[in-house]
Formats: structure tokens, sequence, C-alpha cells
């Protein structure tokens, strides 16, 4: 696998980002660009990723595309599927948004987020998205989230089943689906189970950590990795099992600092383990 995360740069070329990548010691990256960058530019950046030997792990569509008003839900499928078409001209390891919600929030709850309407709301989404572009060097991803489908591996299995597009995969986020402490505590099951549901479908993984407070009724927080209860020993484990250019990319952090503590706790586990980032 290959350990990545964002990167702090001044100046805004495609050498300075490789080279930022480098520092960190990172082999996998976030997409530094957007469609509306233009074809120079992003083919600069895929020059230099190649040159480097660096791994584009995903390429952003954060947006609502099952949003309730109909202006918002057509921005949002048109943005996927141009931030798709850039996956595919990078030859990204996927392009990943969330399902979205039903209601104001696009990456927050609603009554309606999990009935079978909105489960066939998102398969009918996804394939019109992946149907307008039909990738061949990448693929389109949903993000797991807690209170939208898919929030477990079960039901992302349900909808690779529903939406039957070969261009469909899976982007792993364990933290996002630990919602309750039965599976705080048992999160190495959790994970497991996932992997043997879903590892041939895998693209890329999100790498972060979370604490269960002693507040009722239920609080999780969101911590740098190392300073929770994810058990990565197993997660790596289970990556390491996945393509060797599988990416494990650190996020929702604030500072170099913050990013480096981050990849220094991952890789003395990785070390432990003798698996190589």
């Amino acid at each position: 696998m290959r350990l990545g995360g964002p990167v702090f740069f001044k100046n805004h070329d495609a050498e300075s980002w490789a080279e930022a990548v480098k520092v960190e010691g990172y082999r996998a990256a976030l997409c530094p660009v957007n469609y509306e960058d233009g074809e120079e530019t992003i083919n600069a950046y895929k020059r230099s990723a190649i040159k480097n030997d660096i791994v584009i792990a995903e390429v952003g569509a954060w947006s609502n595309p099952i949003s309730p008003d109909d202006e918002m839900r057509r921005s949002a499928i048109e943005h996927c599927k141009r931030q798709l078409e850039l996956a595919e001209m990078l030859e990204a390891k996927c392009c990943v948004n969330i399902a979205g919600s039903r209601g104001e929030q696009w990456d927050g709850p609603h009554v309606d987020n999990f009935s079978d309407d909105t489960f066939t709301l998102i398969v009918d989404t996804v394939r019109e998205i992946i149907d307008a572009v039909q990738p061949k060097h990448t693929f389109y991803t949903l993000e797991m989230m807690p209170w939208v489908y898919p929030d477990s591996s079960d039901t992302y299995l349900a909808l690779i089943k529903a939406i039957e597009r070969d261009a469909f995969a899976v982007h792993y986020d364990p933290v996002n689906i630990i919602t309750s402490p039965r599976n705080y505590y048992n999160n190495k099951n959790m994970i497991r189970d996932f992997f043997k549901k879903l590892s041939p479908y895998i693209k890329n993984c999100h790498a972060k950590d979370i604490n269960l407070l002693g507040k009722l009724t239920v609080h999780l927080e969101e911590v740098i990795p190392g300073k929770g209860l994810l058990h990565y020993q197993t997660l790596l484990t289970e990556l390491n099992k996945l393509d060797k250019d599988t990416p494990l990319i650190i996020e929702h952090l604030s500072t170099e600092a913050e990013y480096r503590e981050a990849a220094n706790y991952i890789r003395s586990v990785a070390n432990t383990m003798n698996i190589d980032l």
C-alpha cells in the first residue's frame, strides 16, 4: 500500500507539488487540481506524478447529487461527471463523493436518508454519472457515512449489486461507520468483516482515528491516528493483502505537524509488522 495525505506548498505548480509529496515521504496523494484548471495544467500534474512515482489516490467530487432541491441536484450530478472525467484523465485510483443527503445539509442526517426510495435514487444517480463518462482507468466510489447509504459492509455490497456497473467500486473509511460503543470496541472484527466481503472492490482508504467519550447518550469524536482505538494493526494487515498501490490517505487534520504525527504513528505500526508504506 501507499501512504499519503494533503501537502502544504507555496508555489502552485506540478513540480512543487511533487516535491512537497516526496518531502513528507508519501507515495500517494490527493488530486491537486480540478476539472476547471484546464487540460494543460491537468496533464502537467499527471506527468509529474508519473515521473515521481506518485499515485493520485482520489479526485473529490464533494456535492449532494441526491439533494431535494432540483437545481442543486442537477448541478451536483454535473460536478460529479466532470470530476470523474478528471479522475479518468489522471488515471487516479478513484473519484469519490458521498451519496449525499435528502436534507438541507449536503452531508448531514435526514429522516428519508435510509428509505427504500433514497436507496433507489442513489442507484440511479450513480448509474447516470458512470454512464455519462464510461471510465476505463478509474472508478466512481462512495465514501461511507453514518447517516446515509452505504453505512456498512452489507449496504455497500447491496449498492454494488444494485448499481451493476464495473466502474463502481469501494472507498473505505472505517471511522465513518463506527457509530456505537459495540462496534467501537469491536472494530477489529468490523474491519475484517468489511474486507472479507468487499476487498475485490476497494480502491482507496482513509486514515483517521476515533475516541468514545463517557457522556450520555453516545459521543464519538474523530482524533489523530494513534490517539484513538481504531485497530491499525488489523487495518494495515488487511490493506496489505490488496493491490500494492492501494492508497491509505490521512485526512481531516489542521497542520503539517498533525499530519506528520499521524504519518509517524502509522509508519511505526507498519514497521513493527514489516509492512512497506
